[in-house]
């Protein structure tokens, strides 16, 4: 029996819509056997099958196959590369069929232009809206639509916004898109203004509008805001939209309202992987990364596979822990799952392991790479620089600089710092001039930032005020930190009570900018300035972060605080680190008492500088672990200097390797000697 081109495309569409892929090419090799010439009909419906089942192999041959195509044929195969996420073979199809003088149609201008937003090809969808403009598309409003929404995700929210001023007719979508790309673009009053125009003109929103207005609150971090969004949502019967849902979550984390964000997840009706993340990312942004690495093991235990975010999102928590293990453990479950090929997968797995004090492996990881994107590359220069290892961090530019990868203003930030922690002063600035002249990136104030901090350590504290005076942006609290910083190393007293003067104004409730210029008198012997300045900490209701060492053994973590003797085995701790200093001034240890910040008896600073909670942490590590193991320790604040000269000593002593990763970078000590040389 024969069949009918009609009964053929019906039953391709069939296997189209379930994506089966088997049935569908049975009935391609029933159409060959049957000697008859294939239709055009039939082979665009073959394109599509093919395409919708992933096998973009086979489409390509049909679609190569067809003599005289239609235009059909061109958007069924536009379509497969779309679904299929190949924006560079969509936009090369594009040119064929341009080529080919094959006309548009609305369809094509519309997929096309969405193609552009997604790969953020602005050059490609300029010349789209040019074309669109030449052949009578542009008053279109599916076709506006779709250009404010690729103006918007391709940064040019101006333009997106002249196209949405000029619109003859706007629907919903043009009002979710101009909205969104507001919120995309850090624009976040202007988004929820917008809104608020919308509401008076719409009764009734959708849920893609909806959710642009959650991500504004959210970047705001407005709770008020984010809860009238909430109530609407739940008046308006959308708490079972789960896309919903998971947006609610992440704006009460961003707002820092966690038992909020935990209630909505409980209570949703069906959670998908994306929920789990976004619960997962909530916790460790707000610090609470033990209880992140938790959920993650839940989540898989009831059934919810996690993709590459979640995985990138977990493998976060385990760079803020420093925990190796379980870092190790995320890596092995990437492996057994097959997602290590993501370069997205990859960058983190490579942060990781370079933010809990393994470069050897972050190397080894970053090497495997199948392909690596600029993020892969920017990880591996940045765990070169914390780990101070300027001139391979470098390297690494000069060979991404070789593969064509183009550093983005992210890069630059790692570049400088790898310069700054490194004393590579020349370099230092050359890559600050090349970051704009020679890739038209222009400076932030975080590169200003790093240039300061660059000059500073190596001494050139004037040049560095200079800079500062220079700049064309105003200076903000981190480029006068980081100068404040400086002053400290290089004991500048009175550049400090300057800097000092313009950080407190900039930002009064930060107390570590206090503690810093008290630190500076008191190293001074200033101690009635020292004294003023913490009185003033005490009359703005500021409080010192206390110093915080934790090492983890055997999956536990242990803290420790200076002078600390709430752990089970202080008497033990304590007995060894007294052992330890007697041989450490045998072999020529002298503790630095200038860094015991208080007025008192030389005697009792050498007691208090013996109790820092890294030294603390240090020792329990000797005592718990087998000879021989490299001892790995994370302290919250800058180690002090006595500390850096003891830990050297400690470490030839015990025989031991010792990293200890503080607020700013890495130190492995190693026989004596420590790999910043001496320079931080």
């Amino acid at each position: 029996m024969e069949m009918s081109s009609y009964i053929i495309v019906s039953a391709l569409q069939a296997c189209a819509h379930l994506r089966a892929l088997h049935q569908g090419k049975e009935i391609h090799g029933l159409i060959a056997k049957s000697g008859c010439e294939i239709e055009i009909f039939e082979n665009n419906a073959l394109v599509d099958m093919y395409a919708k089942c992933g096998s973009l192999e086979d489409a390509e041959k049909v679609f190569d196959g067809i003599s005289q195509r239609d235009l059909v044929s061109w958007n069924a195969m536009l379509s497969g590369y779309i679904q299929n996420e190949l924006g560079v073979e969509t936009m090369g199809l594009f040119r064929r069929m341009q080529m080919a003088r094959v006309q548009p149609d609305l369809v094509t201008i519309i997929s096309v232009i969405s193609e552009c937003a997604h790969l953020g090809h602005l050059k490609q969808g300029m010349e789209i809206h040019g074309y669109s403009i030449c052949n009578g598309f542009a008053c279109n409003v599916l076709v506006g639509n779709a250009l404010i929404d690729m103006y918007g995700k391709c940064g040019r929210v101006n333009k997106a916004c002249e196209l949405f001023d000029r619109m003859p007719q706007r629907d919903v979508i043009s009002w979710t898109s101009m909205i969104a790309g507001y919120a995309q673009n850090g624009l976040y009053d202007e988004a929820l203004k917008l809104f608020c125009q919308l509401q008076l003109k719409e009764s009734k929103l959708d849920s893609i509008t909806i959710g642009s207005v959650l991500f504004a609150c959210t970047g705001l971090a407005t709770l008020q805001q984010g809860k009238e969004m909430h109530s609407y949502i739940i008046r308006n019967g959308f708490m079972s939209d789960i896309l919903l849902d998971n947006a609610i979550i992440d704006m009460y984390f961003k707002c820092g309202r966690i038992e909020d964000a935990r209630q909505v997840f409980d209570n949703m009706s069906s959670r998908n992987v994306v929920s789990w993340t976004a619960l997962i990312g909530g916790y460790t942004q707000n610090g609470y990364c033990r209880q992140a690495l938790k959920i993650f093991y839940h989540m898989d235990f009831v059934g919810v596979k996690p993709d590459p975010v979640a995985i990138i999102t977990v493998l976060s928590a385990c760079s803020h822990l420093a925990t190796l293990p379980q870092g190790k453990e995320i890596h092995n479950y990437v492996i057994r799952r097959g997602i290590g090929s993501y370069s997205s997968v990859g960058s983190a797995l490579t942060d990781m392991y370079s933010k809990c004090g393994n470069i050897e492996d972050a190397c080894r990881v970053f090497d495997r790479m199948p392909q690596r994107d600029v993020v892969s590359w920017t990880a591996m220069i940045t765990a070169y620089a914390i780990h101070g290892h300027g001139e391979d961090a470098l390297k690494v530019f000069h060979k991404m600089q070789k593969a064509d990868v183009i550093p983005d203003y992210i890069t630059f930030i790692s570049l400088l710092t790898a310069c700054s922690y490194a004393g590579l002063v020349e370099e230092g600035q050359k890559y600050f001039d090349c970051m704009s002249q020679g890739y038209c990136i222009m400076p932030r104030m975080e590169h200003y930032a790093c240039i300061v901090d660059l000059l500073g350590r190596a001494g050139n504290l004037e040049e560095a005020y200079s800079f500062v005076k220079a700049m064309p942006l105003e200076p903000n609290a981190c480029v006068w930190g980081a100068l404040l910083g400086a002053c400290r190393i290089h004991h500048n007293v009175k550049l400090a009570e300057c800097v000092a003067g313009h950080l407190l104004k900039l930002d009064p409730q930060n107390p570590g900018y206090y503690v810093l210029l008290s630190n500076i008198f008191a190293t001074a012997g200033k101690w009635d300035n020292a004294d003023d300045v913490r009185t003033m900490m005490k009359k703005r209701g500021l409080k010192k972060d206390p110093g915080c060492s934790w090492i983890e053994i055997n999956k536990i973590t242990h803290e420790f605080l200076a002078a600390d003797r709430s752990h089970p085995q202080a008497d033990k701790i304590y007995l060894m680190m007294d052992s330890l200093v007697e041989k450490m001034k045998e072999a020529g240890y002298v503790p630095d008492t200038n860094f015991v910040l208080h007025d008192v008896e030389e005697e009792l600073k050498e007691e208090m500088v013996s109790s820092h909670s890294e030294k603390l942490a240090i020792v329990f590590g000797l005592i718990s672990t087998r000879p021989g193991t490299p001892i790995r320790i994370t302290k919250n604040l800058r180690v002090c200097g006595d500390c850096h000269t003891a830990t050297k000593f400690i470490s030839k002593i015990a025989e031991r390797e010792i990293i200890v990763r503080d607020s700013n970078r890495f130190h492995h000590f190693k026989g004596g000697l420590c790999s910043c040389r001496d320079y931080w």
